[in-house]
């Protein structure tokens, strides 16, 4: 079968269709192997990651302390999940100021930011009345970080009619 193939020259464009796919199953791999890192593995990362690829590192760990926090929520564990939501903010923050200051991934950070809020927005209906207050502070710093983004992607208020 393979001379029938290389007579018609299909044994080429099979070779190239094998690599193709053992390229992109590597790829794969590897980002499975990144996204197995450990919260305290990405925070170490900050350091020496290049300022441009930092907004997306500070949004992979607050996306997942928010993941955390819903989950110690649910729980009982109030104290911790709001140490995570603390992260939360914190690190939404700091991808704020590394995209303004590379020009990076502002769009993709805003975006970003506004799912996070959303995402509280729902969390704050699931929990006790004293707890709201932590999630509400923690909607309203992240509600600052996407005017601020909004403010540095569009400096002239955008189009006026």
């Amino acid at each position: 079968m393979l001379k029938a193939m290389k007579a018609r020259g299909q044994y080429r464009g099979y070779r190239r269709q094998l690599r193709l796919l053992f390229a992109l199953l590597l790829i794969a791999c590897v980002q499975l192997v990144a996204r197995d890192l450990t919260l305290a593995e990405l925070k170490g990362r900050l350091a020496s990651t290049r300022i441009a690829e930092r907004p997306a590192l500070c949004l992979e760990i607050s996306e997942r302390e928010l993941d955390a926090a819903d989950q110690l929520y649910a729980a009982g564990d109030n104290a911790k999940a709001e140490e995570a939501l603390g992260d939360v903010a914190v690190y939404s923050e700091l991808a704020r100021d590394y995209a303004i200051q590379s020009h990076k991934h502002e769009k993709q950070s805003e975006i970003a930011v506004r799912k996070m809020a959303r995402k509280l927005a729902d969390l704050k209906h699931t929990v006790t009345h004293e707890e709201q207050k932590g999630v509400q502070d923690a909607i309203d710093r992240l509600e600052r970080v996407r005017d601020d983004l909004l403010a540095a992607m569009f400096p002239n208020g955008g189009k006026k009619r």
